[in-house]
């Protein structure tokens, strides 16, 4: 009879049957027991290790046999005993809350009642964490594993155990929202277990650093060191350091964009706001970055993304830290990270800067310099450059006081400065943002107007000068102002005084700015005044030759 190959939908109809019976078999059969092996020492006994290790429903008795002991008495050092796992001691373990930044909560355990997460607390089986918009924890196993969440993260702990002296600990966790970053410990054991539950997979570790997300309907795990297995629903994968995954019920690996190449040339790391900039890596849809302490990677101090190669940090208490950048791809799979080291040194923070303001235009050539005092600041550090990132420095200055000038006139030009407090040690604090200014020349034409009298009284006018709140004007027989006749303060642009003698007259006019400080506008003007008896001839209101200066 000649061959005849299977239909392909009877084929795949024997295939499931197939496997349907192989699992029934299976499930039928005893499960297979998984030892614990034990190193035996000088001294030791059953009984004593059967008290140590065992649950009270085992008795030695039957640790001698599963192990062919023909002794009690008698073990020799160095030999090895088993132990099944499921006859070892377990005792409930809880998780330590290692470290808080933000609006945290958390419920020790399941049903108790949800309080704000305290740097110390401990958390049980059925117990939870939750971190707020712009906060962040760490949270510390039995094993001195770690778990860091990132702002927005939900964490729930479904079995916190630890079998007896073994060294053997079992977590396992569910992430239900938000991003968490993994440090395991390597598991000692065949029951020890870490495990991370998501909605669609599970990713189960024996040491390594992982990272785990559910955001927006995505799941996602990124292996940093080490191997992590995602079993999903429909498929499963070993992922090795440097992959991830999108997880959706099946698993998708890919491997892990590269670091983003720092632009060193844009970051500042020595002044607060810290800034990092990178250059545009091909194939990320967005950036993760955040901050960490540089000698415990799990404490994290902020984090944002954003859709651009560039971040900044406003603010950081001092401390040593490591500031990171990934790159996110369109399916959600974060990167490997960029790294830069940054040093908050411990002096004051950077004082409040009160003027010159962001972009003020400023008429003096030796500009005055003001900020507030910082809490246990004695002393003040400016600099002034002509460049945002402060390389092109054309002045240093030191005050005792809440103000200083510039040593130095400064040509008119754009420049940028920036403030450091000193406290009473010497330790002077980081520098503050750099705000642009410029130096420009008082305006050529103060738009003074028509010299006129007023019932015999000279009425000079000129146009008002920003928000100056009084004006100074004099009136001298020569340009060079040595023989000054009149010297008078004004609330508002206008100058009314007694009429003063005819002839050759200069007059120049002074604005005073908020502080105090004032500037010449409008340069010297000349007026030529007719006789004393011209005013009365002229009447009130008799308009002189028009100087539109």
């Amino acid at each position: 009879m000649p061959y005849r190959p299977m239909p392909p939908s009877r084929m795949q109809g024997f295939v499931r049957a197939a496997a349907l019976a192989c699992a029934l078999l299976a499930a039928s059969l005893p499960a297979l027991a998984v030892d614990w092996t034990y190193r035996v020492r000088p001294g030791d006994n059953l009984w004593d290790l059967a008290t140590r290790y065992l649950r009270s429903d085992i008795a030695w008795q039957r640790l001698q046999q599963h192990n062919g002991v023909r002794d009690p008495y008698a073990l020799p050092p160095g030999t090895s005993i088993r132990i099944p796992v499921q006859w070892l001691r377990e005792q409930p373990e809880s998780a330590r809350v290692a470290f808080v930044r933000g609006a945290v909560t958390s419920s020790a355990g399941e049903g108790v009642p949800e309080t704000a997460a305290t740097q110390g607390q401990r958390i049980g089986i059925g117990g939870w964490i939750a971190t707020g918009d712009n906060a962040s924890a760490t949270v510390e196993f039995a094993d001195g594993s770690r778990v860091m969440l990132s702002p927005g993260t939900r964490v729930a702990f479904d079995r916190l155990a630890r079998y007896g002296r073994t060294g053997m600990v079992d977590t396992r966790m569910r992430v239900q929202q938000g991003r968490a970053t993994h440090r395991v410990e390597t598991q000692r054991g065949p029951a020890s277990h870490y495990d991370v539950g998501a909605p669609s997979a599970t990713s189960s570790v024996r040491g390594t650093r992982f990272r785990t997300s559910v955001q927006d309907g995505r799941e996602t795990t990124e292996v940093l060191e080490g191997r992590v297995a995602v079993d999903g629903t429909r498929g499963d994968a070993d992922l090795k350091a440097g992959f991830g995954s999108r997880n959706d019920g099946g698993v998708r690996a890919r491997a892990l964009l590269p670091a983003p190449m720092l632009d060193e040339a844009a970051t500042r790391t020595d002044a607060l706001p810290v800034s990092l900039a990178w250059v545009p890596l091909e194939g990320a849809s967005a950036y993760l970055v955040d901050v960490v302490d540089a000698d415990a990677h799990e404490i994290q101090r902020a984090e944002m993304t954003v859709p651009s190669p560039s971040a900044r940090i406003d603010a950081l208490p001092a401390g040593r830290y490591l500031m990171r950048v990934r790159a996110i791809d369109v399916e959600g799979v974060a990167g490997r990270d960029a790294v830069r080291a940054i040093d908050i040194p411990a002096g004051p923070a950077p004082p409040l800067t009160l003027r010159p303001t962001d972009g003020e235009v400023v008429f003096q050539r030796k500009p005055r310099f003001e900020w507030a005092r910082s809490e246990g600041a004695v002393r003040a550090h400016v600099q002034i450059a002509r460049d945002a990132a402060m390389n092109d420095r054309v002045a240093a200055l030191r005050s005792d006081d809440l103000r200083t000038r510039a040593a130095d006139p400064l040509q008119p030009g754009s420049y940028w400065w920036r403030v450091a407090a000193e406290d009473a040690d010497g330790q002077v604090g980081l520098f503050g943002e750099a705000l642009p200014f410029e130096i420009a020349e008082p305006p050529a034409d103060a738009g003074l107007s028509t010299p006129a009298s007023d019932d015999g009284r000279l009425v000079i006018r000129w146009r008002a000068f920003r928000d100056a709140p009084r004006y100074r004007v004099e009136l001298s027989r020569d340009a060079a102002f040595d023989d000054v006749r009149l010297n008078e303060t004004v609330s508002v642009p206008e100058l009314r005084v007694a009429r003063p003698g005819g002839g050759r007259w200069f007059v120049r006019v002074h604005a005073f700015d908020q502080a105090g400080d004032e500037v010449q506008i409008g340069g010297v003007q000349e007026i030529r005044l007719p006789c004393r008896a011209c005013y009365i001839a002229g009447g009130a209101g008799a308009a002189l030759l028009l100087l539109l200066l």
